[in-house]
Order: C-alpha cells, then sequence, then structure tokens
C-alpha cells in the first residue's frame, strides 16, 4: 500500500504514528488525538513547515500507526516507544538516572561540603535531590561564603600546621582550621548549622545565631559576635536575593520554548517552596514538531521519562486539550499527584513569559554564537585561498620568542583549531641551547624540540598542524622550514610581519610578502593569532624575568643559595611576601633554620 492509500484510509481516532526511512529505520514516532488530521498534515504542502519538518518528510518512506483507545494510552505508548527507538527527529535527552546532592561528612573529624551524585551509607548527611549541577555548585558557594569553611583540597587533621593559610584567610573568607586555632569540635558545630541551613530552617537558624551573637557581646567577645552577626547577614541577603514567588506556593516547574529554523530552546526554571533557585537550558538541532505546543509537549515527555525530580505543578505552553493526559501520566511517573498548567493570567503567566524571555534571550545567543562560528570557519577558507594551500586549515599553531636583551629567552606555541584559540594545548619552551639574542636558532630549536617530542610519540604533541605560522619576516620562516626539513616533515610555514607600531601587517612566506586585504576576515584571524601568541610568550617570560630578579635579590643574604632561594619563592609566591614574613614564618619553609631565618629577617629590616 503506497504512503497515499494509507493516508486515505487514515481512521479519526486516537493513537501513534510512526514514521520510518527507505531502509525501514524509525526516524519519528508521535501521538494525536485524532490520528487523520495529524498524519495528514506533515505531507500537505505548506509554506508553515519549517526546514527540519521538510527534510524529515523527505526521508519518510512509510509509515504505520497504532490506534489507542484514549489520548493517555497514546502518550504512554508514544514514550515506550521513543526510548526504545531513539528516532532521530524526536527531542531526545541524556537518561541520567544519578541527580546531584549536598553531601556533608558530618562523621569525620572536620566535616566537609560535596557535591555527589549518590547517596551511600557512610554516616554522612545528605541532602536533595536538586534540580540540576548549577543549583548544587550555587548552593556550595553561599555555604562557605556565609560560614566561612574550608575552600582548598588539604585534609584535616593531617595538613595542620604545614603550611601558610590561602588566600581565602587573607581575605576574611575562611576561618583556616588549617593553623590549628579552630577546634574539632568548633568545626564540627559550625557544620550543625550548615546543615540547618541545607534544611530550608533559616527562621530557627537566626534566631539561634542571634541568641549566640548576644551572648558574645554580654561577654565583651566582640570579634566572635561579629563573626556570628556576618552570618546572619549572609543568610539573609541570600534569602533577599532569591526571587520569591509566594509563600504558600509548592513545587513549580516552569518550562519555556523559543526556536527558528536550526534548533530548538527549551529554558526551564525551578521554584520550590515559593522561591526560585535555579534553572536549566537543553538545545535540540534535531527535533521536529509542527507546532510550538507539541514541541514543548514533547519536552515535557523527554525530560520527565528520563528524571525522578517531578514537581507538583509544570506551568508549560502546551495545547489546553493535552493537559489532562500529561497531568495524568506525570502523576503515574511521580507516584503523587502533579499537574500541568497553561497559566493565562496573574502570577503564573507572569512566571511563563518570564521564561519565554529567556529562552528569547538564550536563542539569540544561539544564533550569534552559530555567526561567529561561521565567521571564523569562512576566515580559515580565506586563509586557504590565499596562502593558495591545498585544504583549509582546521588545526594552526603559531610560534613566537621573546628575551631581553638576549636573556631568559622563551618561546610560545599556541594553538587554534577552526578559527577558535585551544587554551589547552598552548605550551611554552624555555631555551636551552642558545644563548645571546638569535631569534632564528631559538625558532629552530623550538620547531625542533616540538616535532622530536612528535616523532618520539610523545601524547601531548601528537597531533600535526595543517599549517605553522611565526612571528617574523622570511628569515623567521626559513629558520622554521630548515627545523622541519631536518625532521622529515612537510607542513606550510607563513611569517606573521608587524608595522613599526607592532600592529600586525602582512603574512610572509619563504619568497616574500602574500597581499591579505586588511579589512578580511582572514586578516583578522592572523591578527588574533598573532596577538595571542606574543601575549603567551611574553606573560612566560616576565615570569621567568621576575623569577630571577628575587633570587638576584636574595644572593647577598648569608646562607641563602639556589636551593633555599626557589624554596622561599615556591613558599611565599613573591618577593613583597618574604620581606613582610616573620622568623616563624620564615621557618615554615623546610630547608630554613632558625639561623637562616633571623639572617633573611634582619637582611630586609636593615635594608
Amino acid at each position: 500500500m503506497t504512503i497515499s492509500e494509507k493516508l486515505a484510509n487514515l481512521p479519526a481516532l486516537p493513537g501513534v504514528y510512526i514514521m520510518k526511512d527507505n531502509h525501514g529505520k524509525i526516524i519519528y514516532v508521535g501521538k494525536a488525538k485524532i490520528l487523520k488530521n495529524r498524519v495528514r498534515q506533515y505531507f500537505h504542502e505548506s509554506a508553515n513547515h519549517t526546514p527540519k519538518v521538510v527534510a524529515m518528510v523527505s526521508h519518510i518512506a512509510d509509515f504505520e500507526y497504532i490506534v489507542c483507545d484514549s489520548e493517555y494510552e497514546a502518550l504512554c505508548l508514544e514514550s515506550n516507544l521513543i526510548k526504545k527507538n531513539l528516532p532521530k527527529y524526536n527531542i531526545l535527552l541524556k537518561d541520567d538516572k544519578h541527580y546531584p546532592y549536598i553531601k556533608v561528612t558530618l562523621n569525620d573529624e572536620f566535616p566537609k561540603i560535596l557535591s555527589v551524585r549518590k547517596i551511600e551509607n557512610d554516616g554522612a548527611r545528605y541532602f536533595g535531590p536538586y534540580p540540576g549541577r548549577g543549583t548544587v555548585k550555587n548552593t556550595i558557594e553561599a555555604v562557605k561564603k556565609i560560614f566561612k569553611v574550608q575552600h582548598c583540597k588539604k585534609q584535616f587533621p593531617r595538613d595542620i600546621g604545614r603550611d601558610r593559610p590561602c588566600i581565602y584567610y587573607s581575605i576574611g573568607r575562611c576561618i583556616a582550621p588549617c593553623t590549628g586555632k579552630v577546634s574539632s569540635d568548633e568545626y564540627r558545630k559550625l557544620f550543625k548549622d550548615i546543615c540547618s541551613f541545607l534544611e530550608g530552617d533559616n527562621k530557627k537558624l537566626t534566631e539561634n545565631l542571634e541568641i549566640q551573637m548576644n551572648r558574645f557581646a554580654e561577654n565583651f567577645e566582640f570579634e566572635k559576635a561579629a563573626a556570628v552577626r556576618d552570618k546572619i547577614f549572609g543568610i539573609k541577603k541570600l534569602e533577599n536575593s532569591q526571587k520569591v514567588i509566594n509563600e504558600k506556593t509548592k513545587n513549580i516547574d516552569v518550562i519555556a520554548f523559543a526556536s527558528n529554523e536550526d534548533i530548538c530552546v527549551f529554558r526551564i526554571f525551578f521554584i520550590r517552596n515559593g522561591k526560585m533557585i535555579g534553572d536549566d537550558l537543553y538545545k535540540d538541532e534535531t527535533a521536529v514538531s509542527l507546532e510550538k505546543e507539541t514541541s514543548v509537549e514533547d519536552f515535557v515527555r523527554a525530560y520527565y521519562g528520563s528524571k525522578a525530580l517531578i514537581p507538583d505543578y509544570v506551568y508549560c505552553a502546551v495545547s489546553g486539550d493535552n493537559t489532562e493526559a500529561l497531568s495524568k501520566w506525570l502523576t503515574d511517573l511521580k507516584g503523587k499527584k502533579c499537574e500541568v498548567r497553561v497559566p493565562q493570567r496573574g502570577e503564573g503567566k507572569a512566571l511563563l513569559t518570564m521564561a519565554e524571555k529567556n529562552a528569547g534571550i538564550s536563542l539569540a545567543q544561539y544564533k550569534i554564537d552559530i555567526l561567529t562560528n561561521n565567521s571564523k570557519k569562512h576566515a580559515s577558507a580565506d586563509l586557504k585561498n590565499a596562502l593558495e594551500l591545498d585544504k583549509t586549515p582546521e588545526r594552526i599553531e603559531a610560534y613566537d620568542i621573546s628575551n631581553t636583551a638576549g636573556s631568559e629567552n622563551v618561546g610560545s606555541m599556541v594553538v587554534f583549531e577552526n578559527g577558535r584559540p585551544k587554551k589547552s594545548e598552548y605550551k611554552k619552551f624555555k631555551i636551552k641551547y642558545i644563548v645571546g639574542s638569535n631569534d632564528y636558532d631559538c625558532m629552530r630549536e623550538v620547531l625542533s624540540r616540538r616535532f622530536l617530542r612528535y616523532h618520539d610519540g610523545d601524547k601531548a604533541f601528537s597531533d600535526l598542524p595543517d599549517l605553522i605560522f611565526v612571528d617574523g619576516g622570511t628569515g623567521h620562516v626559513h629558520a622554521a622550514l630548515e627545523a622541519l626539513q631536518n625532521l622529515d616533515i612537510n607542513i606550510p610555514v607563513f611569517g606573521m610581519a608587524k608595522d613599526d607600531r607592532h600592529r600586525t601587517r602582512a603574512l610572509v612566506g619563504p619568497e616574500g610578502e602574500i597581499p591579505l586585504p586588511v579589512h578580511s576576515s582572514a586578516f583578522r584571524l592572523v591578527t588574533f593569532i598573532q596577538d595571542e601568541a606574543h601575549r603567551f610568550a611574553i606573560s612566560y617570560h616576565k615570569k621567568l624575568r621576575g623569577k630571577k630578579a628575587i633570587e638576584s635579590e636574595l644572593e647577598g643574604i648569608k646562607g641563602v643559595g639556589k636551593k633555599r632561594q626557589k624554596e622561599l619563592l615556591k613558599h611565599f609566591k613573591s618577593l613583597k611576601n618574604i620581606k613582610a614574613a616573620s622568623i616563624e614564618d620564615l621557618e615554615a619553609v623546610p630547608s630554613i633554620d632558625k639561623n637562616t631565618a633571623k639572617n633573611i629577617f634582619d637582611f630586609f629590616q636593615n635594608n
């Protein structure tokens, strides 16, 4: 039977329809209140069809349908078929059965607060599950800021007294248990307050903290009273920053939708106990639906079909006729009542409007990202044409040399893929074999070391570039080509020449300059690459020069040789910190004895 004959015989009943391609593979599954009306819509020529609907229909070689007794039965069958077959054009979300929790290790001598995915029978307190990782991360950050607990990864009591407190202690964001000045009992008491905070009993917690603050004040312990006061302010400030919807409101998810011809965007806002606690964003570039309401309904089924966190209410813009079936389906999944609503006025409508506005913003940002990516890809294609390359350079490596009057020679390697910097693969080289100011020899050394590592099978250097840029003119290009030829590597090399004001002027090949229009996307990309290579090289050079300056100033101190200079720098990070250190602080450095610590202290006090 042909598709036309099947369309003519479709029943006016609820059911599920299954679209297949010419290989018999299921590419789309949908449900319909009236099969005859819904399925025929796909095959009617309409200007309202999106490009994705047109593309899907062009791949349909056959379809089947299953008649159901009710729309709810069709919804359940559709969900099961989508999970089983994972059709290309349906909304498919990752099925993640482990939801984020906050774990407080109250069973430890010095407790910690952590983000975890599983609850274990280990004596710790667990809070959640939370709607997403972002909500957990923000909550943990707020807890650490308010209660001033550990930010670092040190293990207590093992690491107590081993090192100086970190920057968080200096700026008043941590009480620094690493100093040994905070007992285990004091620290554990702090985490009991944290548990009260996570339970949401903020009113009782602030009342207890106010009693504690007044007690400290009465005993003239004003520093402790001020610390407790800051906690109270922090808790109240966090409460005020959360958007309060309605104190009587239960748990609500607000789902909004925005789309263009390329992508669907879904934005979800999570409201718990009347307060907005977070949001989530989903994008789908392949999903097909004929109307906005159908897209939202498909998303609701995909989202809650794979997640256990079903609220009391779901606000979304689905067809009013489908809310009853969706509500019954979600209620069965949850085991408790869940109601799908399409708010038309009041607070609910305002929430949905806000979510839709944010979905539109996310869609606009996606458009900008697409345009940016296309522009960068276009720049790479322009480079291919301008340089007469065999293929568009997907991976570009650029090299620069930096020194000061021939001292502290360093080299940088930056990597760009599809026009974007890939900072995880940037490399820096300290020149080992060249003395003095000789950029050509330094460039030979850097290129030789980089591609020798490639020949040796080093994973960090395993990817070969399609194109190499070096900062400089024809001399730098010939130096780089010589290094590559010695290793039997054939990659095009071009120089990035600068003008008198150190701005990108032109590209240079082995035979001379290559014209590149100043306003072209290729020229902008080359400028970006050259600036990035120079920035990375100069920052490494300044770092080495700074270390050398510190070491040279320490050379005049009795008992401080090269080894102790390096250990002092490693411990204190800067000369300013070494100068400000007390004798006791200096003695904390492993190789510094009491006499040497006194020599260092006296040296800076007397100078």
